[in-house]
């Protein structure tokens, strides 16, 4: 499937749903991607990248922005205390804020940083317990710190378990974003982002639905 294709999608889905046309942004997962299959997505226009790790995102993106204007990079991926500078340094947004400790070091970086990328919180939906993001008992209590802390929170993250009905953790996020009153809802990926747009997604990832299957690297 190419850009243009799920572009087409994104926009039937948006349209299929109510919602206004441009209304979701295509994240494009670039994780462990050659660089010449990202570079030909770039020269295709597009320029919202989504990377999993901040080291491979310091190696690929600060060359492509010497190159390209208008570069937006998401860091989609879990986030460690140690990389928070380079992250803010590097990223637009941050997808993976899911505990304490982070919170209070994207607060103070951002602070001597002058800058904060665009945050959200990732909700454990499944309560899978070998995976990352807070719990939704406690979603409410964390978004109120994050926010006591001076962060402005974009929306809420979530993966949903690969054994179950996507739409059934989407429509839990929507729910906890809603009564929080956060608009940005980053949810979806290759495989169900149709579904993710109908129940409210901002944000869909998408990876190998546009650069084909991962390269090992």
């Amino acid at each position: 499937m190419s850009l243009t294709e799920i572009s087409s999608k994104i926009a039937a889905a948006e349209k299929a749903a109510g919602r206004p046309a441009g209304s979701v942004t295509l994240i494009a997962v670039s994780k462990v991607q050659p660089n010449a299959r990202v570079e030909a997505v770039l020269e295709a226009g597009h320029r919202v990248f989504g990377e999993n790790k901040v080291q491979e995102a310091a190696g690929k993106w600060p060359n492509f922005r010497e190159t390209y204007d208008g570069i937006d990079l998401h860091l989609i991926g879990p986030l460690q205390s140690n990389k928070v500078r380079q992250a803010i340094q590097l990223c637009d947004a941050i997808h993976t804020l899911d505990r304490p400790k982070l919170a209070k070091a994207i607060a103070r970086i951002a602070d001597e940083e002058g800058r904060c990328p665009k945050l959200f919180i990732q909700i454990n939906t499944g309560e899978e317990e070998q995976k990352a993001g807070v719990f939704p008992a406690d979603a409410d209590a964390f978004i109120a710190e994050c926010h006591g802390l001076g962060l402005q929170i974009e929306g809420l993250m979530c993966i949903p378990p690969v054994d179950e009905e996507p739409s059934l953790h989407f429509a839990l996020l929507a729910k906890i974003a809603a009564r929080n009153d956060l608009q940005g809802l980053s949810m979806g990926m290759s495989a169900d982002f149709e579904k993710a747009i109908a129940l409210g997604a901002t944000h869909v990832r998408v990876g190998s639905a546009i650069f084909g299957e991962r390269v090992a690297s």
